[in-house]
């Protein structure tokens, strides 16, 4: 906490945003402003909500703290930046950038908040380091519907890879060690991406679809034409990295395709076979030297733990619970939730690093360093605060329920 404590100019919100990521830290069975708020012993959740949406402060610059936070004790200069998007699922159409869209959080189109993040993954571990939140046409072409929800004035709508690109770029140009970049199809099938990453010669590894078109020296084939011809021996039985339940093996090929004409580099077609159902992945690769297949299944390996990132997150530090509505205060709950996670992932891999693992037991996880912290750190609080937490909620959602009664009545003919 000390890293961010002086983003802020007064002591006030000091104090209260390390009570804040201490109840993102917490084994609360929901995190929002009302459950964090009595954790902190708070008497009402109004000073964290300020928090979140009145107070001075700049969440961009705490984005900045984490990645320089993620980078000095995860440093890897083979190190892969994943970009990936996640959804929240949302009701009503007020929340900021809410619409029926496709999320893969339920896998299938809902009405959903989507943002897209930046995953530092390097040997030792990984953590977020980056955020953008998605936000559709039908709000960009709303003025009105943008202020109502905070949304700067003139924000003009982005994809999600143009969003990966500026993600990437922020990255890159403050100087984090990362020779790859690794994405799904939504990434990989979008060429203004590639060229992005090619003219700054950085590496990638991206998923793309089977019909995606590549040139070869012997014409222009869909990718999953070109795998066809592939002959057996040319395939090779590689770990894409440990899994849950150990190596993940798939059978793999690799096949020189051409870049753009007159730009340096080396570009190939990366295919992924399942070896029990033979199902079929591929992946657009480029990297500004020639490098062997082993390293493109690593990078490709890697990606997974975007996912990983994600289940961690949105599990333990409370991601994707925040009851908030506006661009400012959504921005800060997820930069404060990507910062409890970095604590977790960058104190797995310290320990990883300075404590042996003792014989007949797994090394120190994410989960239960945040089991060990509740357990040592969190505030014990008395019956009475109890108490006055379950009068105060019932009294607000009281209130709640006349509101909406009084609401109804009035709209009835």
């Amino acid at each position: 906490m000390s890293r961010i404590a002086g983003r802020f100019a007064r002591v006030e919100p000091r104090r209260r945003v390390r009570r804040l990521v201490s109840g993102l830290l917490s084994d609360l069975p929901r995190k929002n402003c009302w459950t964090l708020a009595e954790h902190a012993g708070d008497a009402t959740p109004d000073g964290m909500q300020h928090l979140l949406h009145r107070a001075k402060w700049d969440a961009d610059a705490i984005r900045d703290d984490i990645r320089g936070y993620v980078v000095e004790h995860l440093h890897d200069t083979e190190a892969v930046l994943v970009v990936d998007e996640t959804g929240d699922l949302k009701k009503g159409t007020a929340t900021v950038g809410v619409q029926r869209q496709y999320t893969g959080t339920a896998g299938r189109i809902e009405n959903a908040q989507v943002a897209v993040y930046l995953v530092y993954s390097a040997s030792r571990g990984h953590a977020a380091i980056d955020r953008a939140l998605y936000v559709p046409r039908s709000w960009t072409e709303d003025p009105d519907r943008c202020r109502r929800a905070g949304i700067p004035d003139g924000l003009a709508f982005a994809t999600k890879p143009q969003l990966a690109a500026r993600m990437v770029q922020r990255a890159l140009d403050a100087g984090t060690p990362a020779r790859w970049v690794a994405g799904d199809e939504v990434y990989g099938d979008n060429p203004h991406l590639r060229t992005a990453l090619e003219h700054r010669q950085t590496g990638y590894v991206l998923a793309v679809s089977s019909t995606h078109p590549v040139v070869t020296h012997a014409g222009k084939f869909q990718a999953k034409n070109l795998a066809a011809r592939v002959p057996k021996r040319a395939w090779q039985r590689l770990s894409a990295g440990a899994g849950a339940k150990g190596e993940r093996y798939y059978d793999w090929a690799q096949i020189v395709i051409h870049g753009p004409a007159g730009r340096p580099g080396h570009w190939w077609l990366l295919v992924r076979c399942n070896r029990l159902t033979g199902e079929l992945a591929f992946y657009r690769c480029f990297s500004p030297r020639p490098v062997p297949m082993s390293e493109l299944v690593r990078v490709a390996g890697r990606r997974w733990t975007v996912e990983e990132t994600f289940q961690a997150g949105k599990g333990l530090t409370g991601l994707d619970e925040h009851q908030v509505r506006r661009w400012t205060s959504w921005h800060r709950w997820v930069t404060l939730a990507m910062l409890a996670h970095a604590f977790l992932a960058i104190t797995a891999a310290t320990e990883r690093r300075d404590r042996p693992t003792p014989d007949g037991l797994i090394p120190l996880t994410g989960n239960e360093i945040q089991h060990l912290f509740a357990a040592l750190v969190s505030p014990v609080h008395d019956l009475a605060h109890r108490l006055r937490w379950s009068h105060w909620r019932r009294r607000h959602q009281a209130r709640a329920r006349q509101c909406h009664y009084r609401r109804q009545a009035a709209l009835q003919p």
